[in-house]
């Protein structure tokens, strides 16, 4: 790794900076080749409907378990509720032993990965806990969340502890939880002194809802608030 394994608190923050997964597969590609963008004309219908929204999070949740499995990794579908205060939102499929995890502890750790472990996310993604210690499995570290009752993995530069508020059962097969964030820890680095993300720092990668390819963050092209002149927003 190429940062400090030394963690700075931030307490009470947002958890954007969890969520802002960019967009590298195994190879890893990036943005920085030149396209050729789709210039307009005939829109085609496609034949299965699908939620194509690149990029989207790349997350690793870890709960506790109980009396079988220990505790639990699982990659679920991740999105932001509120910047101020800092609330997210998870979705997680019935069939994963997580969601059972959640409902029981009401806490849990949003991990941010980066390339160095990209396989490692995709053996979790793989493999049910069901068949074995995914830690183990993946060849990741636990260790303890700082603010809540929950587990970890030592390798993510970025910690988000969320309390569990709200539970939504949304048919045929999903569970939303609504959840306050209730400390981010990141690798020293990883933000500024103004707790800002520093995104070229560290080689996230996001996921492709569409393709089911990961994707670096690739170039910059701008910033939230850059046509009044402003870069202070961070969510």
């Amino acid at each position: 790794m190429q940062y400090d394994i030394k963690r700075r608190k931030f307490l009470k923050q947002s958890a954007a900076a969890a969520l802002l997964a960019g967009i590298g597969s195994f190879g890893i590609h990036t943005l920085n080749a030149k396209p050729n963008p789709p210039t307009g004309g005939k829109r085609e219908l496609l034949a299965e409907a699908g939620p194509m929204i690149p990029p989207v999070p790349a997350i690793l949740l870890t709960v506790n378990g109980d009396e079988n499995i220990k505790d639990e990794i699982s990659v679920v579908w991740t999105f932001v509720v509120n910047g101020i205060p800092p609330q997210i939102g998870i979705s997680v499929h019935h069939e994963h032993v997580a969601g059972g995890f959640i409902k029981k502890h009401k806490q849990f750790v949003l991990n941010v990965p980066t390339t160095d472990i990209i396989k490692s996310f995709d053996v979790v993604d793989m493999n049910s806990s069901k068949t074995g210690d995914k830690f183990e499995l993946a060849g990741l570290t636990r260790e303890q969340a700082n603010k809540i009752n929950a587990p970890a993995i030592a390798e993510s530069p970025i910690h988000v502890e969320c309390i569990v508020t709200h539970t939504y059962e949304i048919a045929p097969v999903r569970t939303v939880f609504i959840a306050d964030v209730a400390a981010t820890t990141v690798f020293e680095g990883v933000c500024d002194a103004n707790g800002k993300l520093m995104v070229d720092k560290v080689p996230f990668f996001g996921m492709t809802a569409g393709s089911g390819e990961f994707y670096t963050m690739g170039k910059r092209v701008g910033h939230i608030g850059e046509s009044l002149g402003r870069d202070d927003i961070k969510y």
